[in-house]
């Protein structure tokens, strides 16, 4: 399948950096990262080879509820959005803070 370079640019939002997301990294050799909630697995995949230049072998995606949230009186509701979990091939990596202030 081939994808306009255009659209790859647009499918990954941000890395997702938590506790978890580290905890995740470290044991699964995966990688989270939000992304557009019409994203699919294969245009996920191609996006991240095409980023990072790294090999993935396999994705899997979440969709996140929004949280209820109270306004005084009345109730709201955070949007929704999807979770990536990008697994590496074996010896990959990905380093976000590559290239950082030091």
């Amino acid at each position: 399948m081939s994808f306009s370079q255009e659209r790859l640019y647009q499918v990954l939002l941000a890395p997702q950096i938590s506790e978890k997301a580290t905890y995740v990294a470290e044991k699964n050799e995966q990688v989270i990262f939000k992304v557009a909630s019409d994203a699919t697995k294969p245009e996920i995949k191609a996006a991240v080879e095409l980023l990072f230049k790294v090999e993935v072998d396999s994705v899997q995606v979440a969709n996140v509820k929004g949280k209820v949230k109270r306004f005084g009186r009345s109730t709201g509701r955070r949007k929704g959005w999807k979770k990536a979990f990008v697994c590496l091939k074996a010896g990959q990596e990905i380093n976000f803070v590559e290239g950082g202030a030091a």
